[in-house]
């Protein structure tokens, strides 16, 4: 099978894709923006060849590179418009927050006085919460439009008041062969604008023992069958709250922020080579053993600038150590990263144990003693 594989080398976590791809047998056609001789040995090794553009996020360029592929081999496999996706999905009975797709502020004006607030405010195509923005009235929101002015056109939808988390499946033919469930502490919005929150996710490793998932494991088999999701990774946001379960978006791609590597660590399997096999062989053998819950604590520094040192840590390390998946504790001299930078751009903490509780626990323990100094 020939598979273009675009941008290997990041975030960190691809060359975990391109690894298990190459272990198939698969022939893999890196594409990136980084020049080939970037890549380190190991990276390089895990792709059949690999060519540089200059934007991979540019449609145009994307599609002159695959046809130009196409010109010399068949191509099996390249591995969003939200509003339309909620809207189809609305159709057919999946509970989803209002929302619309506005270009001109009237049309955000005139849903905001039909659906009231608090809104959520993002970029059609945007992902994650980066530049999501919420607004809980009228002023808020007319200063919100100025900052979002740059988008050619907003997703607008109702704030879903619940607790937040995300369902995540490899799928073949539009069947969920393997299925995890992520909760959020705190929901992702207030985590990525709080410098003193140590925000965390947890996969749960009670998937098939209780029967409230079961639920959401009905809901995510509904929006994959709605709309025509075939072979592929998903990632599905949700909301469970006063109004019941909600679903909030998908993606026909794997999470960010190391989630597999979570998954993997707690059912002890390698995620990426099941992935692969699916491509491929649009199959999947592993069977997780949902022995552990596995989750990241992520570690704010206490202010902007450069890390100067990390306190905490050697008495977290002899109280928890046992259960520490791994570790990121950048070096004094490290530049901070902002902190809607995301849940790993600092420093973090991955851990597993299995009971989701007291993991739960552990965590929050981190988070409560381990602190990053900056100046």
């Amino acid at each position: 099978m020939n598979v273009v594989f675009v941008e290997p080398a990041f975030p960190p976590t691809q060359r975990n894709f391109a690894r298990a791809l190459a272990g198939t047998g698969a022939y893999v056609i890196g594409i990136g923006e980084r020049p080939g001789e970037w890549l380190d040995d190991e990276l390089r090794g895990c792709l059949s060849e690999y060519h540089q553009i200059d934007n991979v996020t540019d449609v145009g360029h994307l599609t002159d590179f695959v046809r130009w592929v196409q010109s010399r081999m068949w191509v099996d496999r390249l591995c969003r418009d939200k509003p339309s996706m909620k809207q189809a999905l609305r159709e057919v009975g999946v509970p989803t927050a209002a929302s619309t797709a506005a270009a001109h502020v009237d049309e955000i004006y005139a849903f905001a006085d039909a659906v009231g607030y608090p809104l959520i405010l993002k970029p059609r195509t945007g992902a994650g919460a980066l530049d999501t923005t919420k607004v809980d009235s009228r002023d808020e929101l007319s200063a919100a439009l100025g900052g979002l002015g740059h988008a050619d056109s907003i997703a607008v939808e109702e704030f879903v008041e619940g607790h937040e988390g995300f369902y995540d499946t490899l799928s073949v033919h539009g069947e969920p062969r393997l299925d995890f469930v992520s909760h959020y502490f705190p929901n992702v919005l207030e985590a990525m604008r709080t410098r003193w929150i140590s925000p965390q996710f947890i996969a749960t490793n009670r998937v098939d023992r209780e029967p409230d998932y079961q639920q959401l494991r009905d809901l995510g088999r509904r929006v994959n069958q709605a709309l025509g999701i075939g072979t592929t990774a998903t990632h599905m946001e949700w909301f469970f709250g006063p109004k019941g379960l909600k679903f909030s978006e998908i993606g026909c791609r794997p999470p960010g922020v190391g989630a597999w590597d979570l998954y993997s660590a707690g059912n002890e399997i390698d995620l990426y080579k099941a992935w692969a096999d699916a491509i491929v062989h649009e199959n999947v053998w592993h069977v997780p053993t949902r022995r552990y819950s596995a989750g990241i604590v992520a570690l704010r520094p206490d202010r902007d600038g450069s890390i100067t040192w990390i306190e905490g840590v050697d008495d977290a390390q002899a109280r928890l150590g046992e259960w520490v998946i791994d570790a990121h504790l950048p070096p004094p001299g490290t530049p901070t990263q902002p902190v809607e930078a995301g849940y790993m751009a600092n420093a973090y903490v991955r851990m597993r144990h299995p009971d989701y509780d007291v993991l739960h626990g552990m965590l929050d323990d981190v988070g409560r003693t381990v602190h990053v100094h900056a100046e």
